[in-house]
């Protein structure tokens, strides 16, 4: 396969951001000037060492667009049209995963789900079940390793399109959005989309529903200022339990719900949002 840096066809060339076009000019300098003088090779690796912690602790900033686009709001069309998008991470899971498509129905709301394509393997008819109800499944990696951020190109691009073919046969389209598993990443990742065609998201605000068990408290979080444009992060997979025993996602989407049709906010995929 090509380097991910290479025009293809119908595709626009890849383009670092002036933060990484920053950082090859630092190793650049600093490779040239510990050659020409090398008494000067604790300053020049002083320098790459800070460069480097710099580009990690942005990698560890989910809604940085410094290593490329990331879409943290809709469009503003989208925005116009006073619409917002509810995203599910994690799954899917056969428990849990109907019962957010039932909400989303009772209130004719559109989701997008960035599933994670070994779970997908593992349930193909709830993967039908979420696109048969017309919403759509966007890729979250193949494993959701914890080690992803540390991957190099061929690791991203492996872990990548491997989930991206999964996710196409199940899903029935290719997807076109991609989310780092807990939002983390480093500058090789942006090459490896813009080769397989796909754009990072991340959200405007999330709820924290992993690990927060009050329904109360995750919907507040995703309420508070809700606006149009607005893209929300909730998890269908891996949902904390509420004191009720329930997955605490199932409470705060119906009261997230609720909110949004107050404001006559309509809810659709990302897809739909971006490209219409």
């Amino acid at each position: 396969m090509s380097a991910p840096w290479v025009e293809k066809p119908g595709r626009s060339r890849y383009r670092p951001t002036a933060t990484i076009h920053g950082s090859i000019g630092l190793h650049c300098v600093a490779a040239l000037g510990a050659a020409m003088h090398p008494e000067l090779w604790p300053w020049a690796a002083g320098g790459i060492a800070g460069n480097h912690a710099l580009l990690t602790a942005i990698g560890l900033w989910p809604r940085s667009a410094l290593l490329g686009p990331n879409l943290r709001r809709l469009p503003e069309a989208s925005a116009n049209r006073g619409e917002i998008a509810i995203t599910f991470d994690d799954g899917p899971d056969p428990r849990t995963t109907p019962r957010v498509l039932d909400l989303l129905d009772a209130h004719g709301a559109r989701a997008s789900f960035f599933c994670i394509a070994e779970r997908a393997r593992r349930h193909p008819a709830t993967c039908r079940e979420i696109v048969r109800r017309g919403h759509a499944i966007e890729n979250h990696s193949r494993r959701h390793s914890p080690a992803f951020a540390f991957s190099g190109i061929g690791g991203f691009r492996r872990e990548i399109a491997s989930a991206q073919a999964l996710l196409a046969e199940l899903g029935g389209r290719e997807p076109i959005f991609f989310r780092a598993p807990a939002g983390i990443r480093n500058p090789l990742l942006e090459p490896v989309l813009h080769e397989l065609g796909l754009r990072l998201a991340s959200w405007t605000r999330r709820g924290y529903d992993t690990r927060n068990r009050d329904a109360g408290d995750v919907s507040a979080r995703l309420t508070k200022g809700l606006a149009a444009g607005d893209i929300l992060l909730l998890h269908d997979g891996g949902s904390a339990q509420a004191r009720s025993g329930e997955p605490v996602v199932l409470e705060a989407l119906a009261t997230v719900l609720a909110a949004a049709g107050a404001q006559n906010l309509r809810a659709v995929t990302l897809h739909h949002a971006v490209d219409s």
